[in-house]
């Protein structure tokens, strides 16, 4: 079994369609015998994940820190919920756990494990896939900007393929690894 990390949103956002998406990504991951790597949240964008995925049978693994579950937003219904002391452990244990990465829309959290986990592949620490779901447009103006640090010097362009870029929800469960 594969596990995708999912990172995502621990809020609703302002369209409910990207519940809506966030619940059949997850249920398509659990019907086909994917595993969920996430943050652990029972709220948002990623309590609709792995909400979804767990509701067709299938297995989600959740990594938070103790700052969080004290704040009443762990999750208790996974296959496993660790607990760590800092943010930090949790990106590196997400990464040791997973064999893939989705960025689903989400806000300064998602962008800093998305960006950590392009930069352990930029310093060529793994080779594992990532990809950025574009929802609706979400991260176009993103996209603009990575093409912009490109061309201003600030990345190289050979490493423009460290991530994939999707833009529509069939994209998405194409590029997914196989199983």
């Amino acid at each position: 079994m594969k596990k995708i990390c999912v990172f995502c949103g621990s809020s609703e956002g302002a369209d409910p369609e990207r519940m809506e998406m966030a619940s059949k990504f997850g249920k398509y991951l659990g019907e086909n015998n994917y595993g969920i790597v996430f943050g652990g949240g029972s709220v948002g964008l990623m309590g609709a994940v792995a909400d979804a995925c767990l509701e067709v049978g299938g297995k989600v693994w959740g990594v938070i820190p103790q700052t969080l579950v004290d704040a009443e937003v762990g999750h208790q219904g996974l296959t496993e919920l660790e607990i760590v002391d800092s943010m930090h452990q949790r990106k590196e244990r997400m990464y040791q756990l997973s064999d893939a990465f989705v960025g689903l829309p989400g806000g300064w959290g998602t962008f800093d494990e998305m960006f950590e986990i392009m930069t352990w592949r930029q310093l060529g620490l793994h080779q594992k896939p990532i990809a950025l779901f574009n929802h609706k447009g979400y991260y176009t103006s993103l996209f603009e900007q990575m093409d912009n640090m490109i061309s201003e010097g600030f990345v190289k362009a050979a490493h423009h393929h460290i991530l994939d870029r999707l833009d529509e929800f069939e994209e998405l469960l194409q590029w997914l690894p196989e199983n």
